[in-house]
């Protein structure tokens, strides 16, 4: 037997030891005991254990039943520490809110952390429901990340709803793969008011600004932390920002501008020649304009064949070549 020790590691790093006596167990119906030796991971996880007739004989647990047993755990670990985030946001969040009279507090609370799903929502909600005035940055993350629950866009639609029948105005950006998405051609049908959309190959993370005072935007990936941002600089800046991108963007609701096709090359395809000439490989480009991987190869298959390229270092060429990225498009 080895006296090397067994590396420690996750159910999910499952080692090269562990991973083929688990098949052989799972081929043959059983390993031997003294087999484990070299992988006692899978007795500490629970894929093995000692058969009822003769406790020499490890039987494998089925994939299926270890599977389910772990997301099972993953699940109870996720929500506890769900829970702690929620009581430790309970007993800060009023403290953090406090005007007193410490050094930096000014400071710090023009810039809080908002954790978890419902506070964030419920903070987002509490200003657009005392403001006159919402713009909003929503990238296409539908291919990337699950989808927001239905409950979510009900309670968005009614808040925004809300806030244009006070006479307020609401300004929306999103990526051009959203331009033609159901659920956002449904939206718009409903809104009555103010309300405006506009669509550009790439935009920023999530933003939304509230009367140009107050800005959220995801301080983590899976957006169950934001920032809430009262700074008058920061907030300023991201006012800015909008409004540049706003400028540049196509319209999309009242009335949608048809982007047009350039000798054979769509206005989304250009934008694949820009980013494939800045040298970036297929998950980034699908990344940066709000697509999955397998629509960006697509569309670079398409832009290929269009060029008659025949190699990723043609294509780049070709691009230059053919003055595509050179033109403008009116109305964009």
């Amino acid at each position: 037997m080895s006296t090397v020790p067994h590396p420690e590691h996750g159910v999910e790093n499952l080692c090269v030891a562990g991973t083929e006596l688990y098949a052989r167990a799972l081929r043959e119906g059983y390993v031997l005991a003294v087999d484990a030796g070299e992988a006692p991971c899978l007795l500490d996880f629970g894929l093995l254990h000692p058969a009822v007739t003769d406790p020499e004989r490890l039987e494998p647990v089925a994939p299926a039943v270890a599977l389910h047993r772990m997301l099972r755990i993953a699940e109870e670990r996720i929500a506890d520490e769900r829970r702690r985030e929620a009581r430790l946001t309970e007993t800060f969040e009023p403290l953090m809110r406090i005007d007193g009279g410490l050094t930096g507090a000014e400071d710090s609370s023009s810039i809080s952390v908002l954790s978890g799903l419902d506070l964030i929502s419920r903070v987002i909600g509490q200003a657009v429901a005392a403001g006159s005035e919402l713009l909003a940055v929503q990238p296409n993350t539908s291919d990337r990340h699950a989808p927001q629950p239905p409950p979510v866009h009900v309670e968005a639609f009614d808040r925004d709803q809300a806030l244009l029948d006070r006479g307020g105005r609401i300004r929306t950006l999103y990526q051009h793969t959203l331009r033609h998405a159901p659920s956002i051609v449904a939206r718009y049908e409903r809104l009555s008011g103010d309300v405006e959309a506009r669509s550009l190959d790439e935009v920023t993370e999530r933003l939304i600004i509230v009367d140009r005072t107050v800005a959220f935007i995801p301080a983590n990936k899976d957006r169950t932390l934001a920032l809430e941002i009262r700074h008058p600089a920061l907030v300023a800046f991201f006012v800015t920002a909008f409004d540049r991108l706003w400028r540049l963007a196509t319209p999309m609701y009242p009335e949608a501008v048809q982007q047009p096709t350039r000798n054979g090359i769509t206005p989304r395809q250009r934008a694949i020649a820009a980013l494939l000439v800045e040298g970036h490989t297929d998950a980034v480009i699908a990344d940066r304009l709000g697509m999955n991987i397998r629509t960006a190869r697509v569309h670079i298959a398409k832009l290929a064949a269009t060029l008659g390229s025949e190699s990723r270092a043609q294509l780049g060429y070709l691009i230059g070549q053919s003055g595509i990225l050179g033109q403008e498009d009116t109305g964009e």
